[in-house]
């Protein structure tokens, strides 16, 4: 950290005199932050869950010094003078606790679900030795719903996960109510916080997941949908807070592997001919855990290669190279034109060797070569580009008990994401000298020669370091303090451009590695950022309190022109401009949660809190070198919506309301109203120059607001059944769903005034059920059922300017999809094995809104078939077909002798 400021500071000693006048202020500034966050501690959320409850006789008299020992482990308690206990740093699982005083039967309760971040409360009352002898055996039963909640959360299990038709994080997030497409109730992409066992693992550039994480690695996922406390940050909208698992003290394993393919009818709305490719997709994966050899020290190692091969072929009629339309070379072999082979993988290290103290070490990788095709290639596949993704988040986290109420967690990790998109990786392969751009078939909008010369780089690598403590300061009470900080080196951008220019009459191929404004290359930039909060949880008799407040701190450690209106300095007479340093962004950030239980079966809730977040990297870096504005003259525009490194985060202010109630032993019912009133959204302002041009650039200018409402249903098992049932109604409307948005429209010349209009996402109905028949330990068959209303899209009325009518005042048709899993157990000696069946659109539906033709709202058919000829043959505007995948896992779950 200290080198990160000694940079800072030294790249700061060049800068102007104008500008020496704020530094001091700007060092001050910083200073304080980074000095705050060194004090307090942790932005990222928790990984642990707590245990308390209250130890009486069958009189209702405490029993002061009862012991707690949650079994096979080396956590536990002591009751206090007025019988209660907590038990911290619980890992979320399923566990048996025991209930022990001298003179009193024990007491053992089993199937208790500790859940990170939140209290399990069990109870006890011994029987005096005289009264039983034996053991008091109960089994604890999740209750249907959690009254003590005070947001809305969605916790899933790893044994809830494993039997649904789900692979990765990805599918578990979007099944939770509220959740259209990664858009978390109305909110714009990018707007949700993914952590990994408490830290981000976000990328900066998009604020996107930087890995894919595996079913198989997951202990438990959280999807904060509704306000979320303190520790959260850099996120408006949501959070997913992924617990991975960690090696076991006896040796285990387990391994999966599967096979499918697409089945469809031939002809159809895809028009397509049905031909098997059985080994399409396929996965092999293995886990294995156990002791290292050291003492206390457990690892976890897990592999996954995965190979999918997407639906439509093409046939490799033509090579890049070819010269002519009637004398093809490729050789006629079929490829997909979309594909992905990946690797991925899990180590993990934990040693508790220490008394009150466990160290950990975890990588988590994933590396991808893919191709993302389109139909016009489908001649000559060759030609087009590929993508190369290699992502890995490492780091070691220390946990140390202080005392039986006290505890700190120090984590030092590092975010790599890597990803590159072009045909060639040399930019000098002369194949782009003999193979030149791409043409297309006479009469067809098929590709017959050529390769894409687009290259693109985007590459992060961030450095977080974190620190929390967390304290039960009375048994009303648990304050949690934390901090982070964060570097990071972001570079993207153009990795050369290659473009055809005459010289001598001819044209010649020039390439061109960074030539500033008009052909520039990879950028490169070092932002960093750093948070404090401080967070009370209160629960006092029945009633749950959590209240917080949250600092956060951006550098973008940048320049914008000083002076807008001659931002080149190529006006003569005009005031001159000078690159200014961006200024430090600096927000404080309320949230207040509250439940009460009406009675022990149902309560109600209330959240409040401000969410700030700064907009994608990607968005305020790009295109923000304003020397391309030196030749910008009155009547001229074309220079694209530039960047602004200066911008402010953005803001949410949400609001939620709730009640739950367990209608019966086995039913419970969740209802709750949301509202959200966003706030300086990243959109598009114009500038006038002094000599009359025009320009646009981002700021926070957009808005927009979400309200709706969701009721859930969960039935707990009966007999061998059990549902879930969830809809979700909302409206989700501003002035722009894009950022360049209104910069689109003036181009178009249309009307670029501020105004509400839905937004893209603007799901207004979802609903999500599962219906799941199982025996446990035998077989299991789930069905999952979505169903969406029609997604916005602007109609057309004609062809030409002045066709379009108002934005997004159309609706596409509503959708609805099926998944299926069904698996059946067995055992042969002390190996498990599952067998199992998954269907993806058992019904093969075609569409799931996807897009539209704005002349009819339909994906069937155009109002103009002559001009949407190509598009109307186009099998990929339909949603991906029916995909059967069978597969086997198996697993030791004895200990290996």
């Amino acid at each position: 950290m200290t080198f990160f400021l000694r940079f800072h500071f030294s790249e700061l000693s060049h800068t102007s005199k104008i500008e020496r006048a704020v530094l001091s202020k700007r060092r001050l500034s910083l200073a304080v932050c980074v000095l705050l966050v060194l004090w307090s501690v942790s932005v990222f959320g928790g990984t642990t869950g707590k245990l308390a409850g209250r130890v009486v006789d069958k009189n209702k008299e405490p029993l002061p010094g009862a012991n707690i020992v949650l079994t096979g482990t080396a956590l536990g308690g002591v009751t206090d003078p007025d019988g209660y206990y907590t038990i911290l740093n619980i890992p979320p699982g399923s566990y048996e606790v025991q209930f022990r005083f001298i003179g009193y039967a024990t007491y053992v309760v089993k199937n208790v679900q500790v859940i990170v971040d939140n209290t399990t409360k069990i109870d006890a009352v011994l029987q005096e030795e005289g009264v039983t002898t034996q053991e008091v055996v109960v089994t604890a039963q999740k209750p249907v719903v959690d009254v003590n909640l005070t947001s809305t959360v969605a916790t899933v299990s790893d044994r809830q996960i494993s039997a649904l038709p789900v692979q990765d994080l990805q599918d578990i997030v979007n099944l939770q109510a509220g959740v259209v497409d990664g858009h978390f109730r109305g909110g714009r992409e990018g707007e949700v916080q993914y952590q990994v066992n408490g830290v981000s693992i976000n990328n900066p550039y998009d604020n996107a997941s930087s890995v894919k994480i595996d079913r198989s690695l997951i202990q438990e996922v959280q999807v904060i949908t509704g306000t979320f406390d303190a520790e959260y940050g850099q996120a408006m909208s949501g959070v997913v807070n992924t617990v991975l698992k960690s090696g076991t003290d006896h040796f285990t394993w387990n391994a999966e592997v599967y096979d499918g393919d697409f089945l469809y009818s031939s002809g159809g709305k895809r028009g397509l001919t049905y031909t098997s490719h059985p080994l399409s997709t396929q996965s092999f994966q293995a886990n294995v855990s156990g002791p290292t050899g050291i003492p206390q020290t457990y690892f976890l190692a897990s592999g996954r290669r995965y190979v999918f091969n997407d639906y439509l072929y093409g046939t490799q009629t033509y090579v890049p190279t070819d010269t002519s339309v009637d004398h093809p070379t490729g050789g006629g072999k079929q490829v997909p034109l979309s594909y992905s082979y990946e690797w991925s993988g899990l180590a993990k290290i934990t040693n508790k060797s220490l008394p009150g103290i466990e160290i950990s070490y975890q990588a988590l990788f994933n590396y991808s070569d893919a191709r993302n095709g389109t139909w016009q290639w489908r001649l000559e596949p060759d030609g087009m580009r590929k993508q190369k993704t290699t992502s890995y988040i490492q780091g070691l986290d220390v946990t140390q008990l202080l005392s039986k109420s006290t505890y700190y967690t120090l984590s030092l990790h590092q975010n790599y994401f890597d990803y590159t998109d072009w045909a060639y990786d040399n930019f000098y392969d002369a194949r782009y000298d003999s193979a030149k751009p791409p043409e297309v078939l006479p009469n067809s909008d098929a590709n017959y020669r050529g390769v894409d010369f687009g290259r693109f780089r985007q590459k992060t690598n961030s450095y977080i370091a974190q620190f929390s403590v967390l304290s039960q300061v009375t048994h009303d009470h648990q304050i949690k303090i934390g901090g982070e900080f964060q570097y990071s080196d972001l570079a993207f951008g153009t990795a050369g451009t290659l473009v055809y220019l005459q010289e001598a009459g001819q044209n010649v191929l020039k390439r061109y590695v960074d030539l500033p404004p008009d052909y520039p290359g990879v950028q490169y930039y070092k932002p960093i950022s750093g948070a404090a909060y401080a967070q009370d949880l209160i629960e006092w008799n029945d009633l749950t309190i959590r209240a917080g407040v949250r600092f956060e701190y951006f550098d973008a450690r940048s320049t914008i022109p000083s002076d807008l209106a001659n931002p080149a300095n190529a006006i003569a007479g005009a005031p001159s401009s000078y690159a200014k340093r961006t200024t430090p962004k600096m927000t404080y950030a309320p949230r207040l949660g509250v439940s009460y239980p009406i009675t022990t079966t149902s309560g109600i809730f209330f959240s409040y809190g401000h969410f700030y977040q700064l907009p994608p990297l990607r968005d305020i870096f790009s295109n923000a070198n304003y020397a391309r504005l030196a030749l910008i003259q009155a009547a001229t525009s074309d220079y694209g919506v530039l960047g602004n490194p200066d911008v402010k985060p953005e803001r949410t202010v949400q609001y939620e309301f709730g009640y739950k109630n367990a209608l019966s032993d086995v039913l419970g019912m969740s209802a709750n109203i949301f509202y959200k009133d966003i706030r300086d959204l990243l959109g598009t302002e114009f500038i006038s120059t002094y000599n009359d041009a025009r320009y646009s650039r981002l700021t926070n200018v957009d808005f927009g607001n979400v309200s709706g409402f969701t009721i859930s249903l969960t039935q707990r098992r009966v007999g061998i059944v059990s549902t879930t049932l969830d809809y979700t109604w909302q409206n989700a409307i501003g002035n722009s769903s894009d950022p360049a948005e209104t910069a689109n429209l003036a181009e178009a010349g249309r009307d670029a005034r501020p105004r509400q209009e839905p937004f893209n996402w603007d799901q207004r109905q979802t609903v999500n059920g599962s219906i799941t028949v199982s025996q446990p330990e035998d077989y299991s068959i789930s069905v999952i059922l979505r169903y969406g209303s029609g997604l916005p899209y602007t109609p057309n009325i004609g062809s030409g300017f002045g066709s379009q009518i108002e934005t997004n005042s159309g609706r596409k048709p509503s959708s609805f999809l099926v998944d299926l899993r069904a698996e059946k157990d067995f055992s042969i000696g002390s190996v498990s094995f599952n067998a199992f069946l998954r269907v993806f659109n058992v019904f093969d539906a075609t569409y799931f809104n996807g897009d539209v033709f704005p002349t009819t709202g339909s994906p069937d058919y155009s109002a103009t078939p002559f001009t949407d000829k190509f598009l109307l043959a186009n099998p990929l505007r339909y949603y991906s077909p029916r995909k059967i995948e069978i597969g086997i896992s198996l697993s030791q779950l004895a200990p290996l002798q």
